[in-house]
């Protein structure tokens, strides 16, 4: 079984082997590139988001404010509709779904992999050939269809945030959410059901 196939299957890998060196030295070539990118440059952005995401439909709408990073392509997959604001990032060990008309806040991350508690696992360590080797494992994350996630949020590696559900800004998700809620706080928590006296052309003026 390959380091890859490991991952895959949540088990402990070497996250330093060059078969996983080089999906993320791509990944972050074309990340630097998109974020050297003006506004004006519509095309172009188009263009090395499809690279980034080649297995996704494009339908809809997508916007990725820059900067952004992601770490591995292939572990990751964006629906239609998607917004994300600046410093969106994805911290690769494993798989990350996110379903459609999801908005993500500025500042978010979703961070998949996981390290050892314990000092001595955690330690990179360099063999009698001079090759590095850095053990971990990963969880993967599944964020569903029409999830807001706001400002300054960290998702952890194993949630499930569900369809419709709104992560308040601050927040640290460490367990699964379920649909429909409103959820805040580190660790976030549910606070209450989302519904529809949360709508805002009940508090905002329209003239």
């Amino acid at each position: 079984m390959t380091e890859y196939e490991k991952m895959h299957n949540g088990m402990i890998y070497d996250c330093l082997t060059e078969e996983l060196g080089e999906v993320q030295k791509y990944s972050h070539r074309l990340c630097e590139q998109y974020n050297k990118l003006g506004i004006d440059d519509i095309e172009e952005k188009k263009n090395i988001l499809q690279q980034l995401f080649p297995n996704d439909d494009f339908g809809g709408y997508r916007s990725m404010e820059t900067p952004i990073f992601i770490d591995n392509y292939k572990e990751i997959t964006i629906g239609k509709n998607f917004y994300s604001n600046i410093h969106f990032s994805f911290i690769g060990g494993n798989t990350v779904e996110i379903g459609d008309n999801v908005f993500i806040g500025p500042y978010c991350t979703l961070a998949t992999g996981i390290h050892s508690l314990i000092a001595d696992e955690r330690r990179i360590t360099v063999d009698e050939n001079g090759v590095a080797h850095d053990f971990e494992y990963g969880k993967p994350i599944k964020i569903g269809d029409d999830v807001w996630i706001a400002s300054n949020v960290t998702v952890c590696g194993g949630v499930t945030i569900g369809n419709g559900s709104v992560i308040g800004a601050g927040s640290v998700v460490t367990k699964d959410i379920p649909q429909g809620v409103l959820a805040a706080g580190n660790p976030c928590k549910i606070i209450r059901e989302i519904t529809q006296k949360d709508s805002m052309y009940l508090k905002v003026r329209i003239n």
